[in-house]
């Protein structure tokens, strides 16, 4: 019997590494996300139907210049969180796609509590543009930071100009509300300080996103258009929110000033912005009612002016911001 050669065996034929239903998978995945948003926003507008059939009836007999300028902030108001959104990261970003993502990140926004749909559909932009993970989220950190201390500096200011305009009396919290409100703000660095001690693998990657936040943070705060940028943005963004209610509230006839409307708008998210409710829908509200009628505004037309300025917010661009959010996913931009 004669060998054959090593060259003349046989051979058998490469076994597959993948499923051959994983191609199908990865086709099916980009449109099913791309359908996602309109599947979550038709769900919530049937839970939400009654608030959304009120304010449009509310805002049919509105003054239209009022409702026109009340647009025309919440369109700012975009503008506004692009820019902070540029200056809390080193890399230029083309103005164009960054803007159409914070659009986008608008309305996810609206269906996930504390800024998580806003900040996911950001960090998928920023990584498609070819910032490492760890610089991306080191800029949201670092936004996430920066708009809660430049809302307050507002704040500040508000009540620097206008000591006369503030009602301690009628305003303060109760005792309780306060011990709650203080124990959800120290329930966060709680929570992350014991997640690091008890698991370990959490530490280097935790290290190293503090280190990459200090490094970009020192960077950014050396270019003065970053931190024009960066802070502006910032401290733009409740002024432009508090102008799309008051004129909402104007076109209603709703008899408080300007400066009384941004006050309301700044105690009412300082008080309760913690809650992490979607877009902030449910708790500022109430506080911002509350606020709105403790400056002598009609309760019920303080309810109209919240319950019109969420539809203009929230529902007027909530479809044209779930097709962009869609449109993006299918382009790959996210």
């Amino acid at each position: 019997m004669s060998l054959l050669p090593l060259d003349d065996l046989p051979t058998a034929p490469p076994i597959a590494l993948s499923s051959p239903s994983s191609p199908t998978v990865v086709r099916l995945a980009r449109p099913a996300l791309t359908l996602l948003p309109l599947v979550l926003i038709g769900a919530w507008a049937a839970v939400d139907w009654p608030s959304v059939r009120d304010g449009a009836a509310r805002l049919a007999a509105a003054d239209p210049w009022w409702l026109l300028a009340g647009i025309l902030f919440t369109g700012l108001g975009w503008v506004a969180a692009a820019c902070a959104r540029q200056g809390a990261l080193p890399e230029r970003l083309p103005p164009g796609p960054l803007l159409a993502s914070q659009f986008a990140a608008g309305a996810a926004n609206h269906v996930l509590p504390a800024s998580i749909g806003a900040h996911a559909v950001t960090l998928r932009f920023l990584q498609s543009r070819g910032v490492p993970l760890a610089r991306a989220t080191a800029s949201l950190a670092l936004y996430s930071l920066v708009k809660p201390l430049a809302k307050t500096l507002v704040l500040i200011v508000f009540l620097v100009a206008f000591p006369d305009m503030l009602r301690l009396g009628e305003l303060v919290p109760e005792q309780w509300t306060l011990l709650l409100a203080a124990g959800g703000v120290l329930l966060g660095p709680a929570t992350v300080s014991l997640l690091l001690a008890v698991v370990r693998p959490l530490r280097g990657p935790a290290l190293g996103l503090v280190r990459t936040a200090l490094t970009d943070a020192r960077l950014l705060h050396t270019r003065p258009s970053r931190v024009l940028a960066l802070w502006g943005g910032a401290a733009a963004g409740p002024l432009l929110q508090g102008s799309v209610i008051a004129s909402v509230g104007f076109s209603l006839g709703l008899p408080l000033s300007w400066a009384q409307v941004v006050l309301a708008l700044l105690l009412a998210s300082t008080a309760v912005g913690a809650v992490p409710a979607p877009g902030g829908i449910g708790p500022v509200d109430a506080a911002l009612v509350f606020t709105m009628a403790a400056f002598g505004a009609p309760m019920d037309l303080a309810t109209a002016t919240v319950v019109g300025y969420r539809v203009l917010t929230v529902w007027v661009p909530l479809l044209p911001g779930t097709l962009m959010l869609a449109a993006l996913v299918h382009r790959k931009v996210l």
